[in-house]
């Protein structure tokens, strides 16, 4: 990084009536702006078809949203709120850690930490029996803690029990309780992995009958799995976004989708979602640091497979490389080890300094003020965010997560 960014400069007013506390009574009938050319165009979402063409391949992050928050009521009234961030034990991958039967030990924010002197018991009926869940606070780690969790029936999946007494982690900005509603219109109709505590809001907007007109222009889809975390929505207090920590995040690519990727490295990205956009532009730099440590005979480690924040900035300046050479690479790794996906974990911080390697457009919602998402939007609009910003202060759009949407072409 060669210059300091103050993020006041990707502050703006943001009035609270504009912020969306529920969904649009439809998914697709919420509000598209369009951006292209250094052009402003208003359209439905269900209306996106017509202004992709067959040259586009959308790329969706397939993350399921778990009910990630549990509440614990204490005898003399209090209330305690342990909210699931990360699996520590069995696994630390999600796939594997939902599957845990009788324990798991997961990293969590506790709300009202003071009060939560010994171990928690919150009683639920499955299936017609009486069952318990139990929670003791092991360690401090950072601004979290290390929680054990233990249940009965043990041959419950931990999946199944956050089903039945977990609650919908709807953004701190919507400020009302989770519904019934929520526990369907906070999860994309394409959502398959578990593991977000936060919607990858982008794709809400998207329906079997948008997903139609797409198959009939004939325009390619694919999937990958970027876990989000609490992190997203972690303000900027630094005055510097240089002094701003990064939160990590699991991905995952199956081999077809790697596949795909590079048989359609011809196509034009469309990443659905700033998440999904993370996740590409980190997949890019995976097969960067893959190769260099091919040239250098070093194992791939766990280092190799964790992207820090400021390395691709610091480290790869002049490195070059095609999306086509770095596919082949991760590809090239996971088949010499015999695996059916690429795993890995990515701090990236993309700022207004960031060319993207992948991505050449973005579906997105409007988002937070001064928040590292505005930094990653600098990035392919540049400072014309804040004339798209201001179009849609002024034109009734609704903001952050259940609010409008934009198509940056």
């Amino acid at each position: 990084m060669n210059k300091l960014t103050n993020i006041d400069d990707f502050n703006y007013h943001l009035p609270e009536e504009k912020i969306a506390l529920f969904p649009c009574n439809k998914r697709d009938e919420s509000k598209l702006l369009v951006y292209q050319n250094q052009q402003i165009q208003e359209s439905t979402f269900k209306n996106i078809y017509n202004f992709l063409n067959i040259n586009h391949l959308l790329v969706f992050n397939n993350t399921k949203v778990i009910q990630a928050r549990i509440l614990f009521h204490k005898p003399e009234g209090s209330q305690i709120e342990i909210f699931c961030l990360e699996p520590l034990s069995p696994s630390t991958i999600h796939t594997l850690a939902f599957q845990a039967q009788g324990e798991t030990e997961w990293l969590c924010y506790i709300g009202n930490n003071k009060k939560m002197k010994n171990s928690l018991c919150l009683q639920f009926d499955y299936q017609g029996k009486k069952s318990e869940f139990w929670a003791e606070r092991i360690s401090k780690e950072g601004d979290a803690f290390k929680v054990k969790f233990w249940w009965t029936p043990q041959h419950l999946s931990f999946a199944e029990v956050l089903d039945t007494i977990g609650k919908i982690p709807l953004p701190p900005y919507i400020k009302r309780s989770a519904n019934e509603d929520d526990k369907q219109r906070y999860q994309t109709v394409f959502a398959k992995q578990d593991g977000s505590v936060a919607a990858p809001t982008a794709g809400l907007h998207f329906t079997e009958n948008v997903f139609k007109c797409l198959k009939d222009k004939n325009i390619d889809t694919e999937y990958i799995t970027l876990h989000v975390g609490a992190g997203t929505f972690k303000p900027v207090n630094e005055q510097y976004i240089e002094n701003h920590v990064m939160h990590s995040e699991q991905l995952f690519f199956s081999k077809t989708s790697l596949l795909n990727l590079l048989k359609k490295s011809d196509k034009q990205i469309i990443a659905v979602g700033t998440t999904s956009t993370r996740s590409l532009e980190s997949l890019f730099w995976f097969g960067v640091k893959i190769a260099l440590y091919k040239a250098e005979n070093k194992n791939i480690d766990e280092n190799c497979l964790h992207l820090s924040q400021w390395e691709i900035y610091n480290n790869y300046k002049n490195v070059k490389m095609t999306v086509n050479e770095s596919l082949k690479y991760i590809i090239d790794y996971i088949d010499s080890n015999h695996l059916s996906y690429f795993h890995a974990s990515t701090s990236i911080m993309i700022t207004p300094y960031y060319q993207p390697r992948m991505v050449k457009g973005i579906v997105t919602n409007f988002h937070q003020p001064k928040s590292t998402l505005m930094l990653l939007i600098a990035a392919f609009v540049g400072d014309n965010w804040k004339n798209i910003y201001e179009y849609a202060l002024n034109h009734d759009f609704r903001f952050l997560s259940y609010g409008d949407a934009c198509l940056f072409l």
